[in-house]
C-alpha cells in the first residue's frame, strides 16, 4: 500500500513537549490544514461538519517499541492498546473542530498535531456513527492519580 500525501497541517506546536495529548485537551489554538490544489475538489460539502477526522503521519516519532508507557499512565502497555504516535506504522488520527474553509485551506481548532505533519486523508466526523459513549475503555477506565490527569505531551515518543 502506498499512501499519497494530500496536504500539510500547520499548527502552533513545533515540538511534542507541551502539545495537547488529545484534541479534547486542545485549547482554542487555531491551525490550518492545507490541502494540495489537486485535491481541493474533494473538499466539496465539508463546511457542514463541525468536526473532521484528520489522518496524518507522525513523521517525527521515535522508532516504535511494542511496549510503551503512555502519557496518562505509569505502567508499560502494548502499543496497540495506547495512542502513542510511535508505532510500527506511524499513522495518527484526530477529530479536530472545523472552523471554516477558504479554497483549499481549512481552519481548525482543538489540535494535538505537530506543525508540518503530512496529511493523508480527511473524513467527516459523524457523532451518531462515530460515538459509542458506553464503550469500555480498557486500562484507561481503571487508572487514577496524577498521570491520569495529564493533558500535555512530553518528549517520550519523539526525537
Amino acid at each position: 500500500m502506498e499512501l499519497k500525501q494530500i496536504g500539510i497541517i500547520h499548527t502552533p506546536y513545533s515540538e511534542a513537549s507541551g502539545t495537547p495529548i488529545q484534541p479534547k485537551h486542545g485549547s482554542d489554538e487555531v491551525g490550518e490544514v492545507e490541502v494540495f490544489q489537486e485535491y481541493e475538489d474533494g473538499l466539496k460539502d465539508i463546511e457542514g461538519f463541525e468536526r473532521i477526522w484528520l489522518i496524518f503521519g507522525a513523521d517525527r516519532a521515535r522508532e516504535p517499541s511494542l511496549r510503551q508507557v503512555p502519557y496518562r499512565d505509569t505502567v508499560e502497555r502494548g502499543v496497540f492498546a495506547i495512542r502513542s504516535p510511535s508505532r510500527p506504522n506511524p499513522i495518527c488520527m484526530s477529530p479536530v473542530r472545523l472552523i471554516g474553509r477558504s479554497g483549499n485551506r481549512l481552519k481548525v481548532a482543538e489540535l494535538d498535531i505537530l506543525d508540518g505533519s503530512p496529511l493523508y486523508d480527511i473524513k467527516p466526523y459523524i457523532a451518531r456513527v462515530d460515538c459509542f459513549p458506553d464503550a469500555k475503555g480498557g486500562w484507561f477506565d481503571e487508572i487514577e492519580g496524577e498521570e491520569s490527569g495529564k493533558t500535555e505531551a512530553d518528549n517520550r515518543f519523539s526525537d
